[in-house]
This record gives structure tokens, C-alpha cells and sequence, in this order.
């Protein structure tokens, strides 16, 4: 049996690197290290190719359209605000009476209209709450644009991890294979052997083309928030034993429901009330009609006593409201605010179910996530070992490590799929509650 193993034991020793992380993970069952591929890729890259989460956030807050154009509806609605105070502009009038030169009467005058009922007071008021909606708008836009680069960027540092894990099993694989077809061809092992070790390749060549195809969309659905083609030369920093293990904390349902109040989408319903309130009390005031003050002066050029005499002519005038009284545009006003506050009940409605949903994912894949450290990992670890261990003894065949292996990849790839639930699940309670006192990543459980 031992002249029978002898060459698979020299293969292991071959495979030493990658035994060694292996092993390296077994004293660390709950953590999946990038540390000694950081390290790698740290003496053959400048640290321009690295990007970390932060890094990935404040570019998006500076480069990303959408809050570009946020900030552009800002200006416009200053712009807007500045003209709701201005007052019109004043009326010249130009009058001849009679085409004749000797009996010709010339009247100058200048109009201007008084605004009545409050009307400028309303337009500003109502241009105020439009600047204030549209502020919110912004922290809604940039709330959203964080909690999509956090999720991307999560997304595309497991795929990394994925990749690189893949990589490193297919180097184990494609040994083993090479091995098996040695003895194969000693005829001190059956060709079945080799066949399923070449499954085995196969299969890990399979994850690899998904985890690299992941990593790739990945990418470039992160680079699409401030329009840009990340590098595959780029290195997403933020290893396993630190930042991406550090589950997000879990607060109270009660405190979430307490910090709904002052979300961005719970404020831009208010504020669309506020807003619809100002423009009804617009449409009211403009009920009341306005005031036109005319002040010339009137020339008669006529012969006679009267020629060459200037008269000086006041007037005033104002619609009389017997047919249009705006009654139309108020009664517009008044449902619009009507429904303006049944959106603010149904948003809500809306969010705080979404956020009971998000808590409950965040609850579950938290667990999940600690139940695979502590559990899972731990013992398809073991149970690689014990094979690896079995083989180095000539005690199990190379396929039952692959096998190990294999049940090893497949509990690395739940827990990846489980911390990246944790973070999407984290990052839409954060979008929900926009700027709020809630940072999931810093925050201690209530």
C-alpha cells in the first residue's frame, strides 16, 4: 500500500504551498484570509490599483450623474426662488388720438400693476418649499448611490474572493489530475481514477468561469456609478479577517421605526404637503384681483385755445371677477394636497414595511453567516484535513481529498453568498433611512 502512494505523497509534498493555506484556515475556521494574496498582489502593484469601500463611496459622491444632476436642480430652484420675489415690471403706454396733425392729441403713460391679497408672499413661500424638496431629493439620491456602491463593491470583493479561492483549488486539481495519470500509466492505479479526477478539474474550472464572469459584472456595475471601467488590474482592499467579516450591527426594530421619521422618503412626502399647501394658498390669493395705478401725461396739439397744453392723467383699474375667479386652479389645489397626504400615509405604510422586511434579512443572514463560521466551516475544515492528513499516511485515496475539497469550496461559497445577503440587506436599511443616526457598520446592537 505504501509503494502504491508513494508518488501521491510526492505530489503533496509538491502541493505544499497550498496545503499550508489550508491548513492555515483550519486555525482560523470562521475567517476566509485574502492576506497572503493582498500581500502578493502589494509588491507587484502601486497602491493607485487598490480601492477600498470608502474610497468607493466618496468617488461616487463626487463623480456619480444622478447627484450631479440632484445638485443642478438645487441651482434651478434658487433660481426660481429669486424671481418668486421680484414684483412686476412697470407699464409704458404710448397713446395718439386723431391722425390729423392740427387736431392730434398725444397721451404717455406708465401702468404698473399692485399685487393684492399676498400673492408675492405665496410665490416665495411656495418656491421655498420646492428649494427644501429639492435638497431632500439630493440626500435621497446620495442615500441611494451609497447604499448601491456598498453593495456592488461587496459584491465584487466576494467575487475576488471566489476567484481567488478557484484559483487556488485548480491548481490543486490540475496536480492531482496530472498524478493520477501517472499512475495510470504505471497501471498501479484503474482508469477510473483518472477520469474522476478530471471531473473533479473540470468542476472547479466551472467555478472558476463563474466566479471570474461574476467578478467582471461585478466591476463593472461598480465603475457605472461614477462612470468608469475599473482595471482587472484593480485590487479591492477589505480582507476577510476585518472589514467584510465585521458583520453590520443589528439595531432594534423599535429605534429603526423611531429614525423612519427623519428619512429622506418619509421627509419628501412631507414636504410635498407643505409644498402643495403653499401653492393652494397661491391659487387663493390669486382670487383677489390685482391693482393697476396709472400715472401720464396728455398733450393736446390741437390749434386753437387748448393747444400745446400738457394734462396730467391718474388712473386707476381692476378686473371685476364675475366670471373667472380661479376657482378651477384652487380646486386643483386643494386635491392635489388631499393627495399629497394620502402619499405620505402610504409611504409610510410602504417603508416601514420595507424596513421590517430589511431588518428581517439582516436578522436571518446574520445568523446564518455566524452559524457557518462557528458551525459549517469549521467541520468541512476538519474533514479536509483528517483527508489530507489520511492521504500524506497512504490511508485514503487523492479523490477523497478532492472530495473534501470540494464540500469545503461548496461551504466557502454559502458563507460568501451569506455575507453578501448581510450587506445588501444592511445597505438598503441604510438607503431607507438616508443620513440618519443609523451607521450599521459603526453602531452597536440595541
Amino acid at each position: 500500500m505504501q509503494k502504491i502512494f508513494l508518488p501521491l505523497n510526492l505530489a503533496a509534498v509538491l502541493l505544499c504551498p497550498t496545503f499550508a493555506y489550508a491548513q492555515n484556515e483550519a486555525q482560523n475556521p470562521g475567517r476566509i484570509s485574502t492576506q497572503t494574496s493582498m500581500q502578493n498582489t502589494e509588491t507587484m502593484r502601486p497602491v493607485s490599483d487598490t480601492l477600498t469601500i470608502k474610497t468607493a463611496i466618496a468617488t461616487a459622491m463626487t463623480k456619480n450623474a444622478d447627484i450631479a444632476a440632484a445638485r443642478r436642480e438645487i441651482d434651478a430652484t434658487d433660481g426660481a426662488l429669486r424671481q418668486a420675489g421680484i414684483i412686476p415690471n412697470p407699464e409704458l403706454s404710448t397713446l395718439f388720438e386723431d391722425a390729423r396733425q392740427e387736431s392730434r392729441s398725444t397721451t404717455i403713460q406708465i401702468n404698473q400693476a399692485i399685487e393684492l391679497g399676498g400673492k408675492r408672499s405665496a410665490r416665495i413661500t411656495a418656491s421655498e418649499r420646492s428649494r427644501d424638496a429639492a435638497r431632500n431629493e439630493l440626500a435621497i439620491k446620495q442615500a441611494e448611490i451609497r447604499a448601491q456602491v456598498t453593495a456592488y463593491f461587496y459584491d465584487a470583493l466576494i467575487a475576488q474572493e471566489r476567484q481567488r479561492i478557484a484559483l487556488a483549488s485548480l491548481e490543486l486539481a490540475r496536480r492531482a489530475s496530472t498524478a493520477v495519470s501517472k499512475q495510470v500509466t504505471l497501471g498501479k492505479v484503474p482508469p477510473l481514477e483518472e477520469t474522476k479526477a478530471r471531473i473533479a478539474e473540470s468542476s472547479i474550472r466551472v467555478e472558476l468561469a463563474q466566479a471570474s464572469g461574476e467578478l467582471i459584472l461585478s466591476r463593472k456595475r461598480l465603475g457605472a456609478m461614477w462612470g468608469a471601467n475599473l482595471s482587472d488590474a484593480l485590487v479591492l482592499l477589505g480582507d476577510f479577517s476585518g472589514e467584510l467579516s465585521g458583520l453590520p450591527q443589528l439595531p432594534s426594530m423599535p429605534n429603526l421605526l423611531k429614525g423612519m421619521e427623519q428619512a429622506p422618503l418619509m421627509l419628501r412626502a412631507k414636504m410635498e404637503v407643505s409644498k402643495r399647501l403653499a401653492l393652494a394658498d397661491l391659487e387663493r390669493a390669486r382670487q383677489i384681483p390685482d391693482l393697476t395705478l396709472s400715472l401720464g401725461s396728455k398733450r393736446d396739439q390741437s390749434t386753437g385755445p387748448q393747444a400745446g397744453r400738457n394734462q396730467a392723467i391718474v388712473g386707476l383699474s381692476i378686473p371685476l371677477a364675475l366670471f373667472d375667479r380661479n376657482q378651477g386652479n384652487l380646486q386643483e389645489a386643494r386635491s392635489r394636497v388631499d393627495k399629497a397626504r394620502d402619499e405620505l400615509s402610504a409611504t409610510e405604510i410602504r417603508l416601514q414595511s420595507e424596513l421590517l422586511q430589511a431588518h428581517q434579512r439582516l436578522s436571518l443572514a446574520r445568523d446564518e453567516t455566524q452559524l457557518l463560521q462557528k458551525d459549517l466551516l469549521p467541520g468541512a475544515q476538519q474533514a479536509f484535513d483528517t483527508a489530507l492528513k489520511g492521504f500524506e499516511y497512504g490511508k485514503f485515496n487523492f479523490l477523497d481529498v478532492l472530495d473534501a475539497q470540494r464540500s469545503l469550496l461548496q461551504a466557502k461559497a454559502q458563507y460568501l453568498r451569506s455575507l453578501s445577503e448581510v450587506h445588501r440587506a444592511a445597505s438598503d436599511i441604510e438607503r431607507l433611512l438616508g443620513d440618519s443616526e443609523f451607521n450599521l457598520y459603526t453602531t452597536t446592537s440595541s
